[in-house]
Formats: structure tokens, sequence, C-alpha cells
């Protein structure tokens, strides 16, 4: 009788976590690098637009990594928005060498909106002002020197929006930042490679985002929430607009190693998250099925996939009762199957984050810090007032603070 109630509930996290894992594992399957694109002589006229919001400590060196990229300089304009800035974001910026666009607004106030100014200022212009295309690369970012030139081969074979690779810029910060930089090569990499190989959209992440000028014009940049980038990719996908993925292309993001910040940070990327599956999941299940989309259905699905770290509170939390029913000598049942292929595939997914994170050994270690990081999301969850804040709140990055230990 314990044997069997205890099966029975051992399938519920298997069966919560276990389609979500499964889904990941197909994705690593197909995570095979394509060869880069090529593109010979770039004609595309770019403008890099970098929103900034007090990074007057971060945006010169943003700047100066933008206006060393391998591409004609005659195509490419830097462009900073200094928005709503109380300190000398924007004359740093143009010291630096970046065109810089100021805006104020009482009430308006957030990236999305910010972007939004930029974009219809950039449109506007004609002639030998005119843009074929932006790129919009964080203010705390650096550059691969090919990124322009990756993005231009995309655009140049038809893409109307691609994503470059966003990773970590400051890996060996902290264990944070090590667990970061191998979550996102996960989360980014892993998945945009897999998607890449099946035709899908790949989904924009923010940072290293290039959208064309004719996708602009038909699809307005309208996403002011708090994954403006997540929602805007939506939108996109239900327009039949798929965003390509440039692997080779790299936008480098620093990321915090404090935990104050972080979970400043964590609270205000879950919220718009689960705020944006609540309003678009089911207008994109509905699309999918009307349309006959696998590229919709894939989005939805991205929406609904769990994080990382409650999958695997989930399956280890499947296998402590199946564990408990085998040591009461019951045998291995449905349950144990089913989390076996779904602990299998996540182990697979997260294996090959490893290996494309380029830390080496230091990725594994920084694996054995996972239980921590999973209870102290738990803790965030059930910790009273940790929400996410509207509008745009900076991070205070490590970067700006000399004295504050990792």
């Amino acid at each position: 009788m314990i044997n069997d109630l205890l099966g029975v509930v051992a399938l519920v996290p298997a069966l919560w976590a276990g389609p979500a894992a499964l889904y990941l594992g197909l994705l690593t399957l197909l995570s095979r690098r394509k060869p880069d694109a090529s593109c010979q002589r770039p004609t595309c006229r770019f403008a890099v637009v970098v929103p900034a919001h007090n990074e007057q400590e971060q945006v010169a060196q943003t700047v100066a990594s933008l206006l060393t990229v391998d591409y004609p300089k005659h195509l490419a304009t830097v462009v900073v928005v200094a928005d709503n800035c109380t300190d000398a974001t924007a004359e740093v910026a143009k010291a630096a060498g970046a065109e810089v666009l100021v805006r104020h607004h009482a009430t308006d106030r957030g990236k999305g909106f910010a972007l939004h100014f930029a974009f219809t200022e950039l449109l506007a212009r004609q002639g030998a002002n005119a843009i074929d295309a932006v790129v919009v690369v964080d203010a705390d970012s650096v550059v691969s020197t090919n990124l322009l030139t990756a993005l231009a081969a995309r655009l140049s074979q038809g893409e109307l929006a691609v994503q470059a690779d966003y990773g970590v810029r400051n890996p060996l910060a902290s264990w944070r930042t090590r667990l970061m930089t191998v979550a996102l090569t996960i989360f980014h990499r892993v998945r945009g490679l897999g998607r890449e190989r099946l035709g899908l959209s790949a989904g924009l992440r923010g940072n290293g985002m290039c959208f064309s000028r004719a996708c602009l014009i038909r699809f307005p940049h309208d996403a002011h929430g708090l994954v403006e980038d997540v929602e805007y990719g939506i939108a996109l996908g239900l327009g039949g607009v798929r965003v390509a993925y440039a692997d080779e292309a790299r936008v480098l993001g620093e990321m915090v190693s404090g935990a104050q910040a972080s979970e400043s940070q964590r609270a205000r990327w879950e919220s718009g998250r689960a705020l944006l599956m609540r309003e678009r999941l089911p207008v994109l299940l509905r699309a999918a099925r009307q349309r006959r989309s696998l590229m919709l259905l894939d989005l939805a699905l991205d929406l609904m996939v769990p994080p990382l770290a409650k999958i695997g509170a989930l399956l280890a939390a499947g296998w402590i009762l199946e564990g408990a029913r085998l040591a009461l000598g019951g045998p291995l049942g449905l349950a144990g199957y089913a989390l076996g292929a779904s602990t299998l595939a996540l182990l697979a997914y997260v294996g090959r984050g490893v290996v494309l994170s380029g830390l080496g050994f230091s990725a594994v270690t920084a694996l054995f810090w996972a239980p921590v990081y999973v209870a102290w999301k738990i803790l965030l969850k059930v910790t009273p007032g940790k929400r996410g804040a509207d509008g745009w709140v900076r991070t205070q990055r490590e970067s700006s603070r000399p004295n504050t230990k990792a």
C-alpha cells in the first residue's frame, strides 16, 4: 500500500518536469554548430544602439569595443541613448566617440521606451544618413570584432531579425558568475543552436539583438514590459518572422556576483516572464494550432519550460520518493523509468553547456554550487516583497564599486 502510494506521488514531479527535460534534451541533440555564414562585400549600414541609464562607469568601454569591430567604418554608427540619466552618461559616451540621443520622460521609463525612441529617430533618417539595420548592445558589454560581419551575413540571406550569442563578460568574478556562464551558455547557446538546426526562432535575449529596417517598419517596437526582449520576439513570431541565431558573433555582458544585486535582477526577470506567460501563452498556443506552426509552438514551449533549477529540484524530489519506494522493497516503477529518461536528458543538456562554456574544469566545479543557488531561488520565491519593480532599475555592478568584494 505504501509502495503504491509512493509510486503515484513520485509520478507527480516526473510528469511535471519530465516533458521539459526531454524537450531540452532534444534541443541538445540538435545543437551541433552550422558553418558560419559569410558576407563577401558588406553593404548593410548599421546603427548600433546602446540604451543606457546612469552608465557613466561602463559606457565608454562599450563604445570603444563597438568602434573597433571589423566592419567598414562608414557603414556603422554607434548611438547611445542616455535615458533619464542623472549622471554623466551622455558626456562620457560622446567623448568616447558615440552619437548621443538624450531622452527624459517623467512616466515612460525603461529600456523598451528608450529603444522605441531610438528606433523612431533612426528610421526617420533619409539619404546618406539612412540605416538598413539596428543592433542593440547593452551599456555594460563588449563585443567580438566579427559582430557586424556575422549579422550582415544573416541579413543578406534574407533574415529580418538576428540574435547574437549572449555570454558573460566576467565569468571568473565569483561562483555566481561561473554558474551564470554555464546557465547562459545552456539557455542561449544550446537552445539557440538546436532551434537554428530546426529553422525555428531563437528568440530575443535583450543584448546582441539585430533588426532590419523592414522588420522595424513592419513591426514597430512597442514592447515596454520587464522582459521587453521576449515580448517583442513573440510579437515577431506571431507576425511570421523568426529570429535567426548567429552563434559565431559574441556579445558579453557583465553579470553581478553579489547576492543582493543578483536577487533584485532575478526577481525582475522572473516576475516579467511570469506576467508575459499569463498574457501571451494562450495566444501562442491558439495561433500554433490554427496555423500548424512549429515555430509558434516552440515559442510557447519556451515560455512554459520551468527554470533549470526548478526542473532539477523536481527530479530530485521524484528520485527521493522513488528511492524510498525501492528501499521498502518495491520494484522500479513507471515513475522510476520516467525519472531516469528525464534525468539523462537533463544531464546531457547541462553537459553540453559545460563543454560550450569554455570554462573547462571550473565550469564543473561551479555546478557544485547549484544546490546553493536552488535554495537561494526558493528563498527568493517565498520571501515577501521580493517582486519585480516597474520601469528601469539599474543593477549595481561590482566594477562600479571597486571596494566591494566579489
